[in-house]
């Protein structure tokens, strides 16, 4: 112990010793970065898969029973990412449905783990970088911060982060990071103890982070490259000693806890219809794609230009073309060239194998999607690169060190790798904001792919959104010119031909739908009430009847079959499906109107009126409901229920004549003739060539001695029954 002045003990500085500066302040500055340069996400909105996964699903929005119950059973949209979901569930409970909400938390997520990165890259490059270089420390607190910047804000980040959907990549992102680093822990401990300690914690994040996304399923490989460099446990003469096998048995330990997550997200795949069979996409496509993806992201990573949410795969895709051959050439000699440096460089090899092995289950071997290739395929797969750009890095600083470059070299060394990241950090806020909202995302991504025809399908849906029919038709048309075979946008064709009046068309597109996959009863529906709309009865009932065989419970098809054969004077027919429909779904108020209506027009007034009470106690706000009940209640005689009914008719919907006149015809039976003279003048002032109105209002006028105004009245009622051919209804 050290002594005072004068020979006594100098007493122990109490105070904790804090971490130096340039310990924290590295990581600070990458989180601080990354949450800036994508804090444009903040003001994005909900898009694309985002509407089925959040904006249509109900059963994520919370951490109840029944809600963690379907997060940890479901296969939604193809992927099983209970963890994930648990976190959008927590989102939901704090911010409800504002998309502000969900998109902090994904941009938290991504600086977390652009700082778990950080310390990462530093451990790496601990490890395999000279221990002799002059200022080693701080060079590689540099190296490692360049490389989580390099990482965390280049613009192949920005689907990842400014997309809702894909939380999952963040979120599993962050996890394996942390499993990295607590298995470096691990490898590092002086014994057997301390090494559990670090490598069962880093055994749960692995699952955790399987349990966010299964895009970390080939990470045991990762683990046997680091062990060979720069860990150095396994290698020449060290393959299968007794510490060796130690290491084996470790890889087998994650290789286990991967193989459920791998078989559960093929499960995924298949459940949702994405998986291609071998039959229409065979071993030389998936080969070819492969290739072509491994040198794809390894191009956007140096040259993140026009990059696009969709890379589609061409319809008329094929292996033999020039792109795929040259990708294949070029992965053979990166591969031959990285075998011979191993020696010299052996982080270059390493670095390459953990880039593919992470790649691996995103290269189309199991193709799944409409996709060639995605940038979120990338969140994982170019860690490696940025870690070797670190080196890159170091080794400028090191030389600078050691003399043997100038200062102006390693200065301007230096103010390239800022120059590139403030241009990165300048692409990806862009980029960010073309997530912004559907409309201006297709758009971009039909400038940058003009003959992709998902895009130009996307962008009609978006613009459809918008109440923008007639684009949405021109980008429709245009997606069926470069895939004739698009089923989705003949169907939105379809739709939106009929909505704008073109029936034959729209009929066209809804039968071509049905060649391309004939059991899809909705198509059969949409093309019956189109056919019923120009009168071809027939073929409207011989659809709906094959729509109610695919979907015997279809309460719908049952109710339009009913309305159809009702138009073709099969009245019990028609009411033996409307009875159907009830059947299927007793709350279908559009069923019990119609079978009500048909009742009481074929003299079974109790029998509508029940009808129409049922439908009434699931639709209370229809006033085509209570006019019609009404309607059948003047008959009986129940003057007080029916003018109730009219009365409810009238304030749903002012406008409607119909309700108003028959309010004043029962005002008039129970007497009071003032408010029936009121009340035909109402209908009179909204439906002027309403005869019977006049007709009415022209008797009640004479009975109160205003015969004037009556014969008026009369005379106007007689003239537009003669122009329209018809006589007033009795009351």
């Amino acid at each position: 112990m050290a002594k005072r002045k004068g020979g006594k003990p100098a007493k122990p500085n109490s105070r904790k010793s804090h971490p130096p500066v340039s310990d924290w302040l590295p990581p600070v500055l990458v989180g601080i970065v990354t949450f800036i340069v994508f804090s444009p996400a903040l003001a994005n909105g909900f898009i694309w898969d985002d509407r089925g996964n959040l904006v249509d699903n109900p059963y994520y929005r919370g951490l109840g029973w029944s809600q963690l119950r379907w997060m940890f059973s479901s296969f939604l949209l193809g992927h099983y990412q209970p963890l994930s979901w648990v976190t959008l569930g927590l989102d939901y409970l704090i911010w409800g449905m504002n998309p502000f909400g969900y998109h902090l938390t994904n941009l938290l997520l991504h600086a977390a783990t652009a700082v778990a990165f950080y310390f990462l890259a530093r451990r790496l490059l601990s490890l395999g970088l000279p221990v002799t270089a002059p200022r080693r420390d701080q060079a590689i607190r540099i190296a490692a911060a360049v490389a989580a910047l390099l990482f965390a804000i280049h613009p192949l980040r920005a689907e990842s982060v400014a997309w809702v959907t894909e939380r999952r990549d963040v979120l599993s992102g962050l996890l394996l990071a942390c499993t990295l680093l607590l298995y470096l822990r691990a490898a590092a401990a002086a014994d057997a103890v301390s090494r559990l300690r670090s490598l069962i914690p880093a055994l749960g994040c692995y699952v955790l982070s399987l349990l966010s996304k299964a895009a970390g399923i080939t990470l045991p490989a990762v683990l046997l490259v680091l062990d060979i460099y720069p860990l150095r446990r396994l290698g020449q003469g060290r393959w299968f000693t007794i510490e060796a096998r130690r290491v084996w048995r470790e890889k087998l330990i994650f290789a286990a806890a991967a193989i459920p997550f791998a078989v559960l997200a093929l499960m995924a795949q298949q459940q949702a219809g994405a998986l291609k069979p071998l039959e229409q996409y065979g071993i030389p496509a998936r080969v070819a794609q492969a290739f072509y993806g491994i040198v794809f992201y390894l191009w956007k990573t140096v040259a993140p230009h026009r990059l696009s949410p969709l890379y589609e795969l061409s319809p008329t895709f094929d292996p033999r073309d020039w792109p795929f051959l040259l990708s294949g050439f070029v992965v053979a000699a990166l591969s031959l060239g990285f075998i011979l440096l191993r020696h010299r460089w052996p982080a270059a090899p390493a670095a390459w194998i953990c880039y593919v092995a992470l790649l691996s289950p995103v290269l189309g071997i199991a193709q799944s999607g409409v996709q060639m290739a995605a940038d979120r395929y990338t969140y994982l797969s170019c860690m490696p690169w940025a870690i070797v750009a670190g080196a890159g890095v170091f080794y400028v600083c090191s030389m600078r060190g050691a003399g043997r470059i100038s200062r102006g070299v390693s200065a301007a060394a230096l103010g390239l790798a800022a120059v590139a990241l403030l241009g990165l950090g300048a692409s990806t806020r862009r980029q960010v904001q073309l997530w912004h909202d559907s409309k201006r995302l297709w758009t971009y991504a039909v400038e940058v792919s003009p003959q992709s025809s998902i895009a130009h399908y996307n962008l009609g849906v978006a613009l459809e959104e918008h109440g923008d029919s007639e684009g949405a038709t021109i980008h429709y048309r245009t997606a069926l010119r470069y895939n004739p075979d698009y089923l989705d946008a003949h169907f939105n064709l379809a739709h939106a031909l009929a909505r704008r009046g073109r029936a034959d068309e729209a009929i066209e597109h809804y039968r071509r739908v049905l060649e391309l996959k004939p059991g899809i009863a909705e198509v059969h529906k949409r093309l019956a009430d189109l056919l019923f709309g120009r009168g071809d009865l027939a073929q409207a009932i011989d659809h709906l009847r094959k729509a109610i065989e695919i979907d015997p419970a279809d309460a719908q098809a049952y109710n339009n079959l009913g309305a159809a054969l009702s138009r073709q004077g099969d009245v019990d027919g028609a009411i033996r499906q409307y009875r159907k429909a009830l059947e299927a779904n007793p709350g279908n108020a559009v069923a019990h109107y119609n079978l009500g209506s048909l009742l009481a027009e074929h003299g079974r007034p109790a029998e509508a009126i029940a009808q129409f009470r049922a439908g009434l106690a699931y639709a209370p706000g229809d006033g085509r409901m209570h006019y019609s009940l009404g309607r059948v209640l003047l008959k009986q005689g129940s003057l007080e229920e029916a003018l109730h009914h009219f009365r409810e008719a009238v304030r749903i919907d002012p406008s409607d004549g119909r309700a108003r006149y028959y309010l004043a015809v029962a005002l008039a039976q129970k007497g009071e003739s003032a408010a029936a003279i009121q009340g035909f003048r109402e209908v009179i002032e909204t439906a002027p060539d309403m005869a019977a109105a006049h007709e009415a209002l022209a008797r009640l006028l004479a009975m109160q001695g205003k015969k004037e105004e009556a014969l008026q009245h009369s005379a106007e009622a007689q003239r537009l029954m003669k122009l329209q051919g018809s006589a007033p209804p009795k009351p």
